[in-house]
């Protein structure tokens, strides 16, 4: 069964806010092979004009993949997990985040595509920090098969 075209215009959120840590950005640094010491070290971060450690520019994702979450286990999506394979991510970024943000999340739908038993899923999530500022904003793309 294909993913619910209907469900393209629709936003889920704000949720409930994530609080970036220097354990975080370190983890996640380490995990993508990032070595810049503004990532682990905060008197270099500092050196580098940021308040504390700042994040690697595709951290952006941890953060908007929980809130795509809701997108994705909606039964009126109609998201078979099980059959996405991740398309595409693209990052805007207004500002880098740093250890210290708390940022809150809402993810729209932007569009959803039907094509030779694919369904394309575009979201949009919205990133901004506790003044309801925007910091990034990542937009993704998931290809869901249908079931044989």
């Amino acid at each position: 069964m294909p993913v619910n075209p209907d469900a393209a215009g629709r936003s889920y959120g704000p949720f409930e806010p994530y609080e970036v840590t220097r354990v975080k950005i370190r983890e996640f640094a380490d995990a993508v092979d990032a070595w810049s010491g503004a990532h682990r070290d905060v008197a270099i971060a500092q050196a580098e004009g940021f308040q504390d450690l700042v994040a690697p520019t595709t951290f952006a994702v941890v953060i908007a993949q929980r809130a795509e979450f809701h997108v994705v286990t909606d039964p009126e999506v109609g998201v078979d997990f099980s059959m996405v394979v991740h398309g595409e991510e693209r990052f805007t970024h207004v500002r880098p985040l740093v250890a210290g943000d708390v940022i809150t999340t809402t993810v729209h739908v932007d569009e959803i595509k039907q094509r030779a038993g694919i369904s394309m899923v575009t979201t949009r999530a919205e990133l901004v920090d506790a003044d309801g500022a925007p910091v990034s904003t990542v937009t993704s793309t998931l290809a869901v098969r249908e079931a044989a």
